[in-house]
């Protein structure tokens, strides 16, 4: 098929190749008849009609393309971490919608379209008759305090975050496998993971009374 923005098809090129490399028309004058450029009757020239298909526009060089070192880093990461572009890049040191662009071309969905435990992309499937699947999803509400009132919008995003990047993170064998993985995280979370609501920053980063930085 043809780019659409090609002024000729294979065919009409063929027409002018053979209208210089034939009839011995100057090159000008072909390429002004079929607006084109003559670069068309050297392809001629060179590789007969073959030459006249249509070629891919990629470039046969992209010098400003991310190193291929640092794209498998982010490959790495992602797959170890399960973590998405912003942080991605925080810990690659390059922009975000550049680890955006390397899990597209990789062929890596959205982290919400993944399996929390396994990171596999999610598979629908619906059940041959209904209710064959039951699904029963549970969830604790806050209790109400004397007097009435209600607890927000901090308190679940860290449950939520909890849940994605240590509860769930990869599967455990026990209980006590993940309980020993919550330190390493909380560190990590409170030192080092960059937090959207702070221009990428720790949350540690905030606290003006942590041990040491006063004399």
């Amino acid at each position: 098929m043809s780019h659409r923005n090609a002024p000729l098809t294979p065919t009409g090129r063929l027409r002018l190749a053979r209208c210089v490399v034939d009839d011995g028309w100057p090159l000008r004058r072909a390429a002004e008849r079929f607006q084109v450029s003559h670069t068309t009757a050297a392809r001629y020239r060179q590789h007969g009609e073959a030459g006249m298909q249509d070629r891919s526009s990629r470039p046969h060089r992209q010098p400003h393309r991310t190193p291929a070192a640092i794209e498998a880093q982010v490959l790495r990461l992602r797959r170890q971490h399960r973590i998405g572009p912003l942080r991605l890049a925080a810990r690659t040191g390059i922009a975000a919608s550049t680890a955006h662009r390397i899990l597209v071309r990789h062929g890596l969905p959205a982290l919400a379209a993944c399996d929390r435990a396994t990171g596999e992309p999610v598979r629908r499937y619906e059940r041959a008759r209904p209710g064959e699947l039951i699904h029963i999803d549970v969830k604790k509400l806050g209790r109400i305090p004397d007097g009435g009132g209600h607890k927000v919008g901090k308190v679940e995003r860290f449950h939520r975050t909890l849940l994605e990047e240590w509860a769930y993170q990869r599967p455990y064998t026990s209980d006590r496998e993940r309980q020993a993985a919550f330190p390493d995280w909380l560190d990590w979370y409170n030192y080092h993971r960059p937090h959207t609501g702070i221009s990428g920053q720790p949350p540690a980063s905030r606290v003006t009374n942590l041990s040491g930085q006063h004399t």
